[in-house]
C-alpha cells in the first residue's frame, strides 16, 4: 500500500497476512483464537476479498506480534520513495481519513508516517494504543484531547503524545490537514485505532 505498485490495500494485506502467518507457522485457527477473528473471516482476508476495518487490521498485527504496517505497506523497492496520495488507500473513521504514506524502520524505533484529515461535524476517539503520536497541523484548527487535557492546534503547530490512553481528535472550524507519525518501541506492539476501516 502507498509503494506504487497499484494493488489494493485489500490485496496487499492478504499477501502481507499469509506471508507473515507463514513465517510464524501458525494456522487460520490459531490466528482466529488469537485475533478473535472468524476463521472465514479470515479465509477471506487472505484471498484478497472483503473490506477488512482498521480495526481488524490493528487485531491482526496484535495477534501476530508484527505492526500495522507490516501488513498494509508494499516493500519499497528501492532506495528512493515517491508516494502519491491518490495511489494510497484511506482508512476512513468517524471523524479521520488516514493515508499511511511511509514505514520507517530505525535501530530502536518503527514509525509510520500519514497524511490525516479530520473532518468538522463529529469527534474521532481511541480507547488508547502504545507508541507516541506526534501531529503536525498544516491547515485548520485541531482539538486534541489527551491525558486529561484540551489541545488546540493551528497551521503549524506540533503536539506529541504517549497514546497509551483515551484521546480524541475535533475539526474545530471545517477539514484539518495533518501529518500524523505513529512512533512505536522495539519491545511494544501497536493496537486498534479505533473506529476506522478501509475505504
Amino acid at each position: 500500500m502507498g509503494q506504487g505498485s497499484g494493488q489494493g490495500a485489500g490485496r496487499v494485506l492478504g499477501v502481507n497476512l499469509r506471508a507473515r502467518r507463514d513465517e510464524q507457522g501458525i494456522s487460520l485457527s490459531e490466528l482466529a483464537r488469537r485475533s478473535g477473528i472468524a476463521k472465514g473471516t479470515l479465509s477471506q482476508l487472505e484471498s484478497g476479498a472483503g473490506n477488512p476495518t482498521i480495526e481488524t487490521v490493528f487485531s491482526l498485527s496484535n495477534a501476530l506480534g508484527v505492526p500495522v504496517s507490516s501488513l498494509l505497506n508494499e516493500p519499497a523497492a528501492s532506495d528512493l520513495v515517491h508516494v502519491r496520495s491518490a495511489d494510497v488507500d484511506v482508512l476512513t473513521g468517524d471523524a479521520v481519513d488516514l493515508r499511511m504514506l511511509r514505514r520507517l524502520e530505525h535501530p530502536g524505533a518503527l514509525m509510520e508516517v500519514y497524511d490525516q484529515q479530520i473532518r468538522a461535524g463529529a469527534v474521532q476517539r481511541s480507547a488508547g494504543h502504545p507508541g507516541t503520536e506526534h501531529h503536525v497541523v498544516l491547515a485548520g484548527r485541531l482539538r486534541i484531547g489527551a491525558h486529561g487535557q484540551q489541545f488546540e492546534l493551528g497551521a503549524g503547530d506540533y503536539l506529541a503524545f504517549r497514546a497509551h490512553g483515551a484521546h480524541e481528535y475535533e475539526a474545530l472550524d471545517g477539514l484539518v490537514r495533518s501529518v500524523l507519525l505513529l512512533e512505536y518501541p522495539p519491545d511494544v506492539q501497536p493496537v486498534a485505532l479505533d473506529g476506522l476501516h478501509l475505504d
